[in-house]
């Protein structure tokens, strides 16, 4: 599995994990793969936490960071995010925030502590997300930068490669891949539909070999159903320099996921998820649920676009998160998962996680090699 991008970071199988849980990132990386840490969520402050913890713990492996600077997004401009989120809120209509308020308090899931019910932009804009960037570039041993949303700004990515990281982006269309090369990137994560978090319509068997086409010797990293080693050779086959995995890590020991939506998760089936804009206001995979449900019917609000909807759900996420087992919570909890999810149903650890996927993908390309007719 070794190929030139492993050389440049440093690793020994083109495994990537996307994880909001520094252990995983940990774990992972001394396993031999890479931990991406996802940042959207965290303050400048939180995130500086995280990134020390890592950097103590992960010894000299590398990992990489992961962020959110949408091309698009409501009140797009030259401000502060101050600026923005007080421009932003004016615009937010209070029959959103009611709603979402009043579904929270249907399903008895406690409000925050102090009373607040947003936590804000969440990184979903460039004005909240350079901060978070410009911590992660003051990590050596990060040595790599994703978007989840679209092409870098011009700026970012001259920052990144300056910096001697490597940046890539996220996508779920072959324009937008080509676009990606176009503005110079290091890598393309192309995602099929079935993916978790945010995703285009088109499924990963027939979009990462248009993708590979499309974009050249640029090196291309699967994502979207990759829970096993013959997956992972699948997309290997089609023409994937590595595969970038999340549904993957929710349930693993070392994961910060609340036990009641760790078994959420473990429970669910591969048909059990939904493609929504209640969350985000971009469409997004998850678990779908009493949440999902109510904000897609004709007589409730319509979600607003990114990062209006952020602001209103907001405190349904980390109230969701955090009361996880409270009430009926997981009925109106923010679950993001692909559609693998169904074929996850039991706890392993990060290191068991990865060797069943060296093990499983040996045995895939053993078995695929024996079909060739002797030369």
């Amino acid at each position: 599995m070794a190929n030139p991008l492993c050389a440049k970071l440093g690793i020994d199988y083109p495994i990537f994990a996307f994880t909001h849980c520094r252990d995983v990132v940990v774990a992972v990386s001394k396993a031999g793969g890479i931990g991406v840490l996802g940042a959207v969520g965290f303050t400048p402050e939180q995130l500086k936490e995280e990134l020390d913890w890592i950097d103590e713990h992960i010894g000299d492996k590398p990992y990489g960071v992961d962020i959110v600077i949408p091309q698009k997004y409501e009140g797009m401009g030259d401000m502060s995010a101050e600026e923005l989120e007080k421009k932003l809120w004016e615009m937010v209509p209070k029959e959103h925030i009611d709603f979402a308020q009043k579904l929270l308090a249907d399903h008895g899931v406690p409000e925050w502590p102090d009373g607040s019910t947003s936590m804000g932009l969440l990184g979903w804009t460039e004005a909240s997300a350079t901060p978070l960037l410009q911590e992660a570039l003051t990590r050596p041993k990060c040595k790599l930068i994703a978007n989840a949303l679209g092409t870098p700004p011009a700026d970012k990515i001259k920052q990144v490669q300056d910096s001697g990281r490597l940046i890539g982006a996220l996508c779920g269309k072959v324009k937008q891949a080509v676009a990606h090369k176009n503005a110079g990137l290091d890598f393309v994560v192309a995602q099929g539909g079935e993916g978790g978090g945010h995703t285009g319509d088109v499924g990963s068997v027939v979009l990462w070999p248009q993708i590979v086409d499309a974009i050249g010797d640029l090196p291309m990293l699967a994502a979207g159903g990759i829970g096993n080693g013959r997956q992972i050779a699948a997309a290997l086959a089609m023409g994937a320099a590595g595969v970038w995995t999340g549904s993957l890590w929710l349930t693993v020991e070392e994961a910060h996921t609340q036990p009641a939506q760790k078994q959420s998760l473990l429970d669910a089936t591969s048909e059990d998820t939904v493609r929504s804009r209640s969350w985000t206001g971009k469409s997004c995979r998850m678990l779908k649920n009493e949440w999902t449900e109510a904000w897609a019917r004709e007589d409730t609000p319509e979600p607003l676009g990114m990062p209006l909807q952020g602001l209103v759900t907001s405190d349904g996420i980390r109230r969701t998160s955090v009361y996880a087992d409270k009430g009926e919570c997981q009925k109106v909890a923010f679950n993001p998962c692909g559609q693998v999810i169904g074929q996850i149903n039991q706890v392993e650890s990060c290191r068991q996680v990865m060797q069943r996927l060296l093990e499983e993908y040996v045995d895939a390309v053993g078995m695929a090699g024996a079909m060739l007719p002797d030369s």
